[in-house]
């Protein structure tokens, strides 16, 4: 394990067009891994929130949480795949309901959420490049999702795979593609900045986001939790 790794590693993401917030954020993480950091948190040092806001406690102005969606835009983490299940593509094109696989619920629960409320709610999937085409296909068939003057989605970064006797990054010469890995839901921040997207968002007006798994059904738009989000003031919820 050495300063050459690392260095490796940097010039293969640069040459790769990776931003830079991406390679300053992986230096980061490598230097962890090397001197043996886990991440793991035990569970004694969690401390149970005891007391959390309900959802059906919430008092929310019909017109403030009117306003808030107005401003809020869905954001689906569609990076991995689900190999766990058995599957060589993006988990969220499983079928899990009448026919309908999870893109197809989302995108169902976005156009409802548009009616109902009045608002034009951006949905927008974080892919990697190991999902997008094959999402994009199906997102497709409906012409009526995008809101004009943003995509459908962006791309997070991609980080080399590194092998574990030295922390060199891996070279496989008959698939190149197998270098690589996505980083990560954490890489959401840097791969909204590096895009682009979070600048044309802002200018567009949208205020807060929506963040979850593609695979989580029950995150949907909810106009009350934005309105409640809204006139909290925090940076997160």
């Amino acid at each position: 394990m050495s300063d050459a790794g690392l260095a490796a590693a940097q010039e293969k993401m640069r040459e790769a067009g990776v931003v830079a917030g991406a390679i300053q954020t992986f230096s980061h993480y490598y230097r962890q891994l090397e001197s043996g950091v886990t991440g793991i948190i035990a569970e004694d040092d969690i401390t149970p929130m005891d007391d959390p806001v309900m959802l059906d406690q919430l008092k929310v102005d019909d017109d403030q949480a009117r306003d808030a969606i107005g401003k809020t835009v869905i954001i689906k983490l569609n990076g991995g795949l689900g190999t766990s299940m058995g599957l060589d593509k993006a988990k969220s094109l499983l079928q899990v309901r009448d026919g309908k696989t999870f893109l197809d619920i989302i995108v169902d629960q976005v156009m409802a959420a548009r009616a109902k409320y009045g608002v034009q709610i951006p949905l927008l999937f974080m892919n990697s490049f190991r999902t997008r085409e094959e999402s994009l296909e199906v997102l497709a068939k409906y012409p009526e999702l995008p809101v004009a003057g943003l995509p459908l989605d962006f791309i997070q970064n991609q980080e080399p795979k590194l092998r574990a006797d030295d922390l060199t990054p891996v070279r496989w010469l008959a698939d190149r593609t197998l270098e690589w890995c996505p980083p990560g839901h954490g890489d959401l921040y840097n791969a909204l900045l590096g895009s682009g997207i979070l600048n044309q968002l802002i200018d567009a007006g949208y205020r807060y986001a929506c963040a979850s798994n593609g695979d989580n059904l029950g995150a949907g738009p909810d106009a009350t939790i934005a309105g409640w989000f809204a006139s909290s003031g925090a940076p997160y919820a």
